[in-house]
């Protein structure tokens, strides 16, 4: 088994820290990290962090298959909606609570694999980072 990339290879933390920073050329951003607790506590912090006035978006397994192009559609959508807020929930190891989920506007699957919640936030940034510049006509996605 071998791996043959091209390219920089930096650990997770830094490739989300990249794709974040180059998100604030588009839009505010911040990231949330709610720490792990029992299920009605993670209810409680998870209806507090979301903003009102929000578009949710659940990260599900089963949740709608967007493509890139879909997903830019997705956040086109909410910024002419003039929406405070487009939100991205991801949750731990057991997922997100189900009260959540179902709250949520939109439910939406990364892949049919179940990935890691630090893979799928990787994953996520890039996408959303990639529909900006979708919107945009911008080069990075081709």
């Amino acid at each position: 088994m071998g791996k043959i990339t091209v390219g920089k290879q930096r650990g997770l933390a830094d490739a989300v820290a990249d794709y974040e920073q180059r998100i604030t050329r588009y839009a505010k951003f911040s990231a949330v990290v709610l720490p792990d607790a029992p299920h009605g506590e993670l209810v409680l912090k998870f209806q507090k962090a979301i903003p009102d006035r929000a578009m949710v978006v659940a990260l599900e397994v089963d949740g709608q298959r967007m493509t890139s192009q879909g997903l830019a559609k997705l956040v086109g959508g909410a910024e002419q909606n003039a929406k405070d807020a487009l939100v991205f929930l991801i949750g731990g190891a057991y997922g997100l609570p189900p009260e959540i989920s179902r709250a949520a506007q939109v439910r939406m699957s990364l892949s049919d694999m179940i990935l890691p919640h630090r893979l799928a936030r990787l994953f996520l940034i890039e996408q959303v980072y990639r529909a900006f510049t979708i919107l945009r006509g911008e080069p990075y996605s081709h």
